[in-house]
């Protein structure tokens, strides 16, 4: 993405580009990945690795759902084949890079059996979560570090059907606020499946907190957010004070109560949708006001860098701690955190210069 001019003093968004560039997105990708990382070191009890999942959902519908509204008022119609290329582009070279290579280890070890071949081709196919909501972790050797990609087939299930959704709403014409308001009724509908699934059916963690069905919300909301209200296309909503008394500190207020409310039902129903709905303020506000100095660390360039590596860090970030815990047997937590992030950031690095860039240099050929 190239720089777009600055924001006012007063959050007012620049005209729209062709390119955006989206004030502190990068820094919330590195501190999503980080939340991931941290809770994967050994300290899930106490840091929340599935919120940083769920910022990248988030982060995925409101990105992507810009990027097509751009297009649309740019050019009046959405190219699906461009919109999948570019996303086939960015996503799946490193994707099936990295699962290759996970399954290297067993494929010349002679231990690669039956239940490897079916977790392989359910995380080749994008089906991940599908297989294990269905089989739970068989299959799945602990050293191939490919846990993380049932998120990734939630993603592309959204990919696959939300465009269609989105062209639906502009030819019907509703205005942002109707299209706005279908994407929140379907929000309330995946929250009210889920209650249905928890207190009527019973049903396991791994099918709510795993399920495309359950999770929709969790990527739709971002995609709220970039029709309805969204802070780098539409005139700022909001001063300055409000959202710095009221909406921001109730936000937090309610991003925290998310997590501290233990119940096991409510974690599994209630819980996505507050933070969703917390998302929706904070989101705006960093992206806004990014000078402020809550926010403004998130621009910092380490974790600018981050963010820029941080969909390869979240594919290759579990088989390095593989490595420096089993392999290299390192038992303090922190040297082992310190060591896998090194060899995490080296690795993708090398995905980023070798692969990511290569694809991202094609897909403006292509595409732009």
């Amino acid at each position: 993405m190239t720089p777009a001019p600055a924001q006012s003093a007063d959050g007012a968004p620049p005209s729209a580009p062709a390119h955006l560039h989206i004030p502190s997105l990068d820094g919330i990708r590195a501190l999503s990945f980080l939340l991931v990382f941290v809770a994967h070191c050994g300290l899930e009890d106490v840091v929340p690795g599935g919120l940083g999942v769920t910022a990248f959902f988030f982060l995925s519908g409101y990105l992507i759902t810009t990027l097509m509204r751009t297009e649309y008022e740019r050019r009046g119609r959405i190219s699906l084949k461009h919109f999948w290329l570019r996303r086939s582009l960015r996503i799946l070279p490193p994707f099936y890079l990295v699962l290759a290579l996970a399954y290297a280890l067993p494929l010349l070890a002679g231990t690669f059996d039956a239940a490897n071949a079916q977790a392989l081709l359910a995380q080749a196919l994008h089906v991940t979560n599908v297989y294990i909501i269905a089989n739970g972790y068989t299959g799945f050797p602990e050293h191939t570090g490919t846990g993380v990609y049932w998120s990734l087939a939630i993603e592309e299930h959204y990919y696959l059907v939300f465009p269609f959704l989105y062209i639906a709403l502009r030819r019907l014409q509703l205005s942002a606020v109707q299209q706005a308001a279908v994407l929140a009724l379907l929000c309330a509908a995946a929250l009210a499946w889920r209650l249905v699934l928890v207190y009527v059916f019973d049903a396991p963690q791994t099918r709510t907190y795993m399920g495309s069905d359950t999770r929709l919300d969790s990527i739709l909301f971002g995609a709220l957010l970039a029709i309805g209200l969204n802070p780098v296309l539409d005139a700022p909503r909001g001063s300055a004070r409000v959202w710095a008394w009221l909406l921001v500190p109730l936000a937090i207020a309610t991003l925290l109560a998310s997590l501290l409310i233990r119940g096991e039902a409510f974690r599994e129903t209630l819980r996505y949708t507050l933070q969703g709905l917390a998302f929706l303020l904070l989101f705006t506000a960093a992206i806004r006001f990014p000078q402020w100095p809550v926010f403004r660390w998130l621009n910092a360039r380490p974790l600018v860098f981050l963010g820029v590596l941080s969909y390869s860090l979240y594919l290759v970030h579990l088989g390095a701690l593989f490595i420096v815990r089993d392999l290299l047997h390192v038992e303090s937590i922190a040297a082992r955190g310190l060591l896998a992030l090194a060899l995490s950031i080296a690795v993708s690095w090398l995905i980023y210069k070798l692969v990511e860039q290569p694809c991202a240099a094609l897909r403006r050929r292509l595409v732009d």
